[in-house]
Formats: structure tokens, sequence, C-alpha cells
């Protein structure tokens, strides 16, 4: 039990290090690639901010347990939305500018409900897989139609201004992308060994740990940069991270981890898990992209979000033994 509690420790701490790494290398090469800024953020820093709960759930599904590789992916959403933006939402209101970010709201809606559409007769098979995958193809060719387009947008900028901080060689950049990832497999496999032990050790289901402790783990990137982009005053910038990887979270990590092994699932999924993260996307959308101009998401409306993180928490700590 206790080599298993320190798998999961070191291999948090190594895995949110590795992920840095690795999207700094991955947005370094594509700088001196000549990509925009703005297509940087949505797709290269979208992909490595999510490549914990990528490689978490494929590794999971791999060893037979998908539970915990859909309760990462949801969990991690939950996380995002409503622990990540309301803490962020807490030390600083989060001003909505970008109009980029209003069109993307709406693809978030659309997919968590297409989610709950695959999920009705409790299985992703890989058919399912396909048309997430497909869908993903979809989102990834309009993330770079938009990067290409709106260049003057407010994201835009920030993701400029993040990226002049950032001088690495060509060389360093492909040496940090290979060793950063590297390590996230590592780490992410010990991380899956050790929490799939403490399950059966303690009588939780693999589906719980997913939720909890595995999902806040691989979110812990996104709440590092989302807290660092608000003390900038980037407040686009901290939501669009978070959106971005709640995509990638819903249609390529449920996707892949489905594709190598079909899903069978708890009924708690569709009837709990799911309410609760097309809950939290309603309560983003009503919050920041509600009013006409510029939304924001306010102190108190940020408390809400933390508040329903502990709520949903407490009562899956609750329910789970």
């Amino acid at each position: 039990m206790m080599l298993s509690i320190i798998a999961v420790v070191v291999g948090l701490i190594v895995l949110v290090w590795s992920a840095d790494r690795f999207v700094d290398g991955a947005a370094g090469l594509a700088k001196h690639l000549g990509m925009a800024p703005l297509l940087i953020g949505m797709v290269v820093i979208g992909f490595g901010t999510s490549a914990p709960e990528m490689v978490v759930s494929v590794l999971a599904s791999m060893d037979g347990n998908p539970s915990l590789a859909l309760g990462n992916a949801y969990g991690s959403n939950i996380t995002n939305i409503a622990l990540i933006l309301g803490i962020t939402a807490l030390l600083a209101p989060i001003q909505v500018k970008s109009q980029v970010l209003r069109q993307e709201i709406p693809w978030l809606l659309g997919v968590t409900l297409l989610t709950a559409a695959l999920l009705l007769d409790f299985t992703v098979s890989r058919w399912d897989a396909v048309i997430l995958l497909a869908v993903f193809s979809g989102y990834m060719g309009w993330s770079i139609y938009t990067g290409m387009k709106n260049k003057n947008d407010v994201l835009e900028q920030e993701y400029s201004a993040e990226l002049e901080q950032s001088q690495q060689s060509p060389g360093r950049a492909v040496f940090w992308l290979l060793v950063g990832l590297a390590l996230l497999i590592v780490s992410s496999r010990a991380l899956v060994w050790g929490a799939v032990n403490i399950a059966q050790a303690m009588g939780v289901s693999d589906l719980v740990i997913g939720l909890t402790i595995v999902a806040i783990g691989t979110s812990l990137p996104e709440l590092a940069s989302a807290i660092a982009a608000t003390r900038k005053n980037e407040h686009d910038l901290a939501l669009g991270n978070v959106l971005g990887s709640n995509m990638f979270n819903t249609l390529a990590v449920v996707g892949l981890a489905a594709v190598i092994k079909p899903m069978t699932l708890e009924d708690l999924v569709l009837y709990r898990d799911w309410p609760a993260m097309m809950l939290l996307t309603l309560l983003v959308f009503g919050f920041g992209f509600s009013r006409r101009g510029q939304g924001k998401i306010q102190r108190w409306q940020g408390g809400v979000l933390v508040l329903c993180y502990l709520a949903y928490t407490l009562y899956l700590l609750k329910t789970g033994f």
C-alpha cells in the first residue's frame, strides 16, 4: 500500500513537471516553425496541457481499466471548470474579451451533448470512438482556420506575449519536447499502477479514483497556467486553456482510450458524472458569455464553481466506498 501511495505522489509530481517541459518544448518548436501565436495556443498548447490526461487514460485502457480512463477524462473536465476556473476567478474576476472563445463555447456544449447520446447504451464502442475522433478532427480544422483568420483577436495578443518570454533554440525545444514526453509516459505508468492498487486496497471503484485523485493530478498543469495567466491580466488565456483542454479530453482522450479497448460504463457515469460536467459547462456559459460585449466571471461566481466542486467531490467520497 505504501509503495502504491509513493508511486501516486511521485508520479503526480513528475507528471506535472514533465507536462510543463513538454508544452514549453512543443510551443517553442512551433514558434521556430513560424506558426501563428493563436494557432500555437489553441492547438499546440491546448494539446500539451491535455497530454497528462491522454497518456494516463490510454495506459489505463491498455491495462484493462476503462473506468479509470473515462473517470480521468470527465473528472479532469469537472476539475478544470469548477476548481481551476473557480479558484482563478476568486483570485481576480475573469474578463472575457475574445471573440474566438465566444465561438468555442458552443463547440464545447455541442460536444458534451454528443457524448450523452453516445453513452445512452452505457458503452463507448470503437464506432463511438471513431465518431469522437472524427469530431475532434473537425475541431482541429476549425482551430487552424480560426488561428489563421483571427490574427487581431485579444487571445492572439496574449499568446504572443507568452511566447515572447520563451527564448529557446530549436535544439533545446526538441530536447525538452522529447524529455517531457518520455517522462510523461513513465510517470503516468507509475500513477496508473499506484491508483489502481489504492482503489483495490480501499474498496473504491476505479471510476471514483479517476474522477478525484487522478483527475486533480492531471489537471495541475491547467491550474498553474491559469493562475499565471490571471496574474498577468491575461484572462482570455486562462479561460482558453481550460476550454481547449476540455475539448481535447472529451474527444481525443476518450476517443483514443476507447479505440484501444471499448468501454462498458457504470450507470453513474450517465446519471451523475455527465450531468455534473454539463451543468458546469452551462454555468460557465451563463457566467461569462451571456452578456453582450465583454463577459466576466465574477469572484462570487468563482465561489459558486468551487462550492459545486466541493459538493460533487464530497458526494463521490461518501458514495464511493
